[in-house]
This record gives C-alpha cells, structure tokens and sequence, in this order.
C-alpha cells in the first residue's frame, strides 16, 4: 500500500503522539545521568533567563523567552503578606484580591512563615502570580476540603487556574483525615494546577489520597516533597519532575500515580528524573490506568522497598495493557528491579528515553525561568 505524502505526516504525527516513536531533540539539553551534574544543567537551561531575553552581538532582540512572560518580569510587582500584621495583608486571599483582572505584569506575593488557614483559588484571569516564601521558614497553606464537600478537584486548598504561576518555598496542606478505604468522598486535595507554564521550586504538597491534582497544561517541579497514600499524583497534565521526594504513606496498598491520558491527540504524561520513592510498606504501585492511555515514566530514580514487585497496574481494565504507556530508565533502589515487573511495562532503550529527559517536554526553554531573588 502506497501511502500519499500527507497521509504520511498524518501517521507521523500520530506516532509521536502515542510515543512509538520519539520527536527528534538536541542530545546536549539532556538532563545528566549523574545528579552531581544537574546543578549546572538546571544553570545552563534555566537560570540563563536574560540570555534568553537579551540582545545578540549585533544588537538584534533574540527573544527565545515566550514574548507575554519576558514583558511580565519586566514589570514586577511585590506585596507582602504576614500573620503578624507588619506587612501589606495578613491573609494571601485578600493581597490576591488587589490583583486586576487580565494582568500583565509579575506579581510576586512574598509570605511570611507561619500557618494560612484558607481555601484560594487564582482564576484564570490573574496569570503571572508568584507564592515565594522563607526556605527557613516555610509558610503552610492549610485547609481540610474534601470530595464529599466540595467534590474531589474543587476540594482543592489551593487552586490554580491561570498561566505563569510560581511558588517557592511553599507548603500546600490538605489537612483532611486519610480516608477510610471502604468508604468514599474522602478523597482531599492539597494543589490543583489547572494553568499553563506553571513552575514550583522547593514545594511540599501534603495529604493523603489525591494530593496533587496535576490537572492540565506545562509544570515543572523542583526539589519538592509530595506526601500521600492513593493517586497521589494525578490528572491529565504535562510535568517534569526532578529532584523530588515522593513518600507513600499507605497503609496497605498504595498508588503513586493516575495519570489521566485518554486519546492519542493528548499531548500529556508525567515524567520523574532523579526523585526519591520512599515510605511504608511493600505495595505501592508507581502507577494504575485510571484512564485510558496514561503517559509516565520514571528515570535516574531510587525507588525503595515501597515499590512491589509489578510495579504497575491496570486497575480494573485488562484492556489497557496495550494502551498505557508506562516506562522506566535506569532507575535504581530495591523496588526498581525488573523482576517480577508487568509485561506492559517498558525498560526504556536511550533513544527511547530521551524525549522524556529534556527541557524540550515540556517546551521549558520558552517559558522556564529561575525564581526570583531575596536577601
């Protein structure tokens, strides 16, 4: 059968779609394999900001950064918030609510440590928001809604709906009891992230099962925490995880991730490079197939005794071992052994790891930035 040139591009793109086969990237934006070496990477392909938004040699604008974010940090905004009243606000909802709609400008909430009781939700019409708090005194965000109140991914304790957010150094608590197995609507969540070229930088997300509702759109996650039992990472958007600690506190059998890809078209996945997989027990599952056509994969990562032997799982449909798409790359520890894995599960080849291991997945060289500067 001979195929027309269109129709060839057609299956090409569906190929890449579904990961058959890998989109070409440049080798040297590779995230090293020794993690000694990812401090310069993260320097060379993140922190090079004004490289990015600079003029060239001969004083031609070389805007690689995305147009409407370089415009926004040139133009910042901060306000203070802090319990104890010497600051602008005492609450971050009401510095959030002096925020104008359709905002175009870096709005850097600086907070300070302590305890914020309160359920927030940024709509989608107040991008470019920064949370940066103390690294030695982190602030806590803290609420207790959960899915038979507010259903599961309006339980949310913070919400982020618009494009451009940052946190750092920012807990994100859902104080909620871990749910009774045998009963439902006990699912709480700690962060949704619903917006585009979302970044957080040295950020806990703590609960139990539906921690971190990763919902839709482009996030980075760096040297973060993510605590919980079932789900714990979930939702259909496309993420890069590195450098980060994810603990399984189930008791019983535990599930990392639910990643939420449904169609081929769906340009999502969630990607681990260089985490730490640690907690209780031996029966935690790196991932189940609550959807579809679910993308993850794990690479350079430690994973412990936590990880049972399968390593994944179907949930209920028996059908999706053809469909998933489930990976790991060199990974080590005592539950990354290939023994005893599932069928479906794919010991990744270099070639076939390497779209997961740069900046490239998530289009970061547009929009990833380093966060701001404190004394």
């Amino acid at each position: 059968m001979k195929l027309s040139f269109s129709s060839f591009a057609l299956l090409l793109i569906t190929l890449q779609a579904i990961q058959i086969i890998p989109t070409a990237i440049s080798t040297t934006k590779l995230v090293p394999a020794d993690i000694s070496k990812v401090k310069a990477w993260v320097a060379k392909n993140i922190n090079d900001f004004n490289d990015r938004k600079s003029n060239d040699s001969k004083g031609i604008p070389r805007i690689v950064l995305d147009e409407l974010l370089a415009s926004a940090e040139d133009r910042l905004r901060l306000i203070r918030v802090a319990k104890d009243g010497f600051a602008d606000f005492t609450t971050i909802s009401d510095a959030l609510e002096t925020i104008q709609k359709d905002n175009k400008r870096r709005i850097i909430i600086q907070i300070g440590g302590g305890e914020y009781w309160e359920k927030i939700t940024i709509k989608c019409n107040k991008p470019f928001v920064t949370f940066y708090g103390d690294p030695m005194d982190i602030p806590r965000i803290v609420f207790n809604g959960t899915a038979s109140q507010y259903g599961t991914i309006y339980s949310a304790t913070v919400a982020v709906e618009s494009d451009y957010f940052m946190a750092v150094n920012v807990a994100f608590v859902n104080s909620a009891p871990m749910p009774n197995v045998n009963r439902t609507g006990g699912q709480a969540v700690a962060m949704r992230i619903s917006g585009d070229k979302a970044a957080f930088h040295n950020c806990k997300f703590i609960g139990f099962q539906d921690t971190l509702c990763d919902d839709r759109g482009r996030h980075f996650f760096k040297d973060c925490y993510v605590r919980g039992t079932v789900d714990f990472i979930f939702g259909n958007g496309k993420s890069l995880y590195l450098n980060t600690t994810i603990a399984s506190v189930a008791e019983g059998t535990g599930v990392i991730t639910a990643q939420a890809r449904e169609h081929v078209t769906e340009d999502s996945g969630f990607t681990f490079i260089h985490c730490n997989l640690t907690g209780f027990g031996n029966d935690t599952y790196l991932g189940r197939a609550w959807k579809q056509r679910p993308s993850v994969v794990f690479a350079y990562t430690y994973m412990g005794h936590l990880i049972n032997d399968e390593g994944w799982s179907t949930w209920k449909f028996p059908e999706r071992e053809g469909t998933v798409y489930y990976g790991e790359y060199k990974c080590a520890g005592p539950g990354s052994s290939s023994f005893g894995r599932v069928s479906y599960a794919k010991s990744l080849s270099k070639a076939e790891a390497k779209p997961f291991l740069s900046m490239t997945y998530i289009n970061g060289n547009k929009w990833l930035i380093p966060p701001p500067k404190f004394p």
